[in-house]
């Protein structure tokens, strides 16, 4: 994933969506690329030493300027792997991102004596970590695979929702503090302020209903 977001202008972020192990330290590989560029997918692997590209799918975006794609590859990891080192520690990977040329990881353990073996575990191999946050919970999630959220999202809502939201976000309305006001994103738009609040609530709440299901009436 480094090497392919290295060979990028304007990467915005890579997730592994899936993996699965061959042999002899080759893994079948499923990535969602993001950029603010349009790419061309082979020649993210092209020349990289052990990778090869099999697949390629093109998301559709809707009205945002990104570029979005899945590419499935066959990649020799040599170990350390960040995947490998979770699995070997026998830990879920509910998500795994490249983004700003850092890994952010979420897992699920068993319990804190795991979470700090595998914690101690990373910080030899790969020199480095940092705990962003922890949350207890009844059931884990899923095992990767959140990737596919984009694709749902962009497919799933209004294109002028779509993009309300991703304005918002490029300005910072979503920022503490704020750094853009509704005022300041209507203007973008040359629209009433009371209808940017609208379409980004009934964004919110349409997220909300993707992520959780509708709302008990």
């Amino acid at each position: 994933m480094d090497k392919i977001d290295a060979r990028m202008d304007d990467v915005r972020s890579i997730e592994l969506d899936n993996a699965f192990y061959v042999e002899d330290g080759t893994w079948i590989e499923s990535l969602t690329v993001s950029s603010g560029a349009d790419f061309e997918p082979e020649t993210l692997t092209d020349d990289i030493s052990g990778v090869s590209l099999f697949y390629t799918q093109e998301i559709p975006t809707g009205p945002t300027e990104l570029t979005i794609r899945r590419i499935t590859i066959l990649a020799n990891e040599s170990y350390p792997f960040i995947l490998g080192l979770v699995l070997r520690n026998e830990a879920i990977p509910n998500r795994i991102l490249l983004q700003g040329g850092t890994f952010q990881v979420v897992i699920t353990v068993r319990n804190w004596d795991q979470f700090r073996n595998l914690a101690d575990n990373i910080q030899e191999t790969l020199g480095t970590f940092e705990l962003l946050s922890v949350n207890q919970i009844e059931e884990p999630g899923e095992p990767l695979d959140s990737g596919r959220l984009t694709e749902v999202l962009v497919t799933k809502l209004p294109e002028n929702q779509l993009a309300i939201l991703e304005t918002a976000y490029n300005m910072g309305f979503f920022e503490v503090p704020r750094e853009a006001s509704a005022t300041d994103v209507a203007r973008e738009f040359d629209i009433a302020q009371s209808t940017v609040s609208e379409r980004l609530r009934t964004a919110e709440r349409n997220l909300l209903e993707i992520i959780y299901g509708p709302r008990d009436s």
